[in-house]
């Protein structure tokens, strides 16, 4: 990092709060010191209420933009120039690019969960989705798949603070693209279960399986799924998560944590700010390898 520095370096952030245990600035300055790039990542604790000054300072310090993560995806929104066509129906955004003085707003969470399943060489495309979770990482991956060609989306979520959300999700997806999306009632096993059953993939985008709900899952009988199915859970710590451990012992041949979807979203923002490709798999090795 030191031999990069200099007084060319362009500056990158990434604002939230909490954040300083984010591994976001280890893979991207790890990612630009790879490919010689002269940039920095730096963390910066922001909450809602130093937020516009945090945006005013991209385009004042001439930064070439920054990740938000919570409690900022939606509040930064008015302090943009604009929004990527996906950002917007998400509501949401993670990644802010400035154009000389214009800032950009994109959501690269959807995107990296596509790319996460073509680097497994898996074609979701024209397909039938069942989903657990509508906040963000839920709302993120279900309009991007929509938005990509997956024919059938069934949106479950509980009745609590997050069912408008996903409730706008679903009526966001049938209005603006060819997808057809229903919300359910998690409290419905049976509903649950009999899509499950006759969908090609099952996405948990919700935090349960992830400390401190670790020995949790939402579906807990591995009889719920086939063989020849998808079950993939964005949580990935624990790297195996209790979800992950029933697929499998059901014999299901393609099962996933959300590494791979957390580094190809980095990646996607990677590629907004530089127009180079990250080294994922450089990446993935030296942050994630297992012994």
């Amino acid at each position: 990092m030191n031999e990069r520095i200099d007084g060319h370096t362009i500056l990158i952030g990434l604002m939230a709060y909490p954040i300083r245990h984010s591994m976001s600035p280890t893979m991207h300055n790890n990612a630009f010191a790879k490919l010689g790039l002269n940039y920095a990542y730096l963390a910066f604790e922001i909450t809602n209420d130093n937020l516009p000054q945090a945006i005013d300072a991209i385009r004042t310090l001439d930064m070439r933009g920054s990740n938000i993560s919570m409690p900022n995806k939606q509040k930064v929104i008015p302090l943009l120039d604009k929004l990527d066509p996906a950002a917007e129906m998400v509501g949401a955004v993670n990644t802010i690019v400035n154009d000389h003085g214009t800032l950009t707003g994109y959501v690269t969470d959807g995107t990296g969960f596509m790319q996460a399943l073509k680097d497994e060489n898996l074609d979701i495309i024209g397909e039938k989705m069942t989903l657990a979770g509508g906040g963000g990482a839920g709302t993120a991956i279900a309009i991007q798949a929509a938005i990509d060609g997956v024919k059938e989306i069934s949106i479950f979520n509980r009745h609590d603070d997050l069912w408008e959300n996903a409730k706008r999700n679903v009526d966001i997806i049938n209005e603006n693209t060819n997808c057809k999306a229903t919300l359910h009632e998690l409290e419905d096993q049976d509903d649950f279960k009999n899509e499950i059953q006759d969908c090609a993939i099952y996405c948990d985008s919700t935090g349960v399986g992830m400390k401190p709900l670790e020995d949790q899952s939402l579906v807990n009988d591995p009889s719920w799924f086939k063989k020849d199915m998808i079950v993939y859970d964005t949580v990935y710590a624990p790297r195996t998560t209790k979800l992950m451990n029933i697929a499998q012992d059901a014999g299901v041949k393609h099962v996933y944590n959300g590494l791979s979807m957390m580094l190809e979203q980095g990646a996607e923002a990677f590629k907004l700010w530089t127009n180079q490709e990250m080294p994922v798999e450089y990446i993935r090795d030296l942050l994630f390898s297992e012994e």
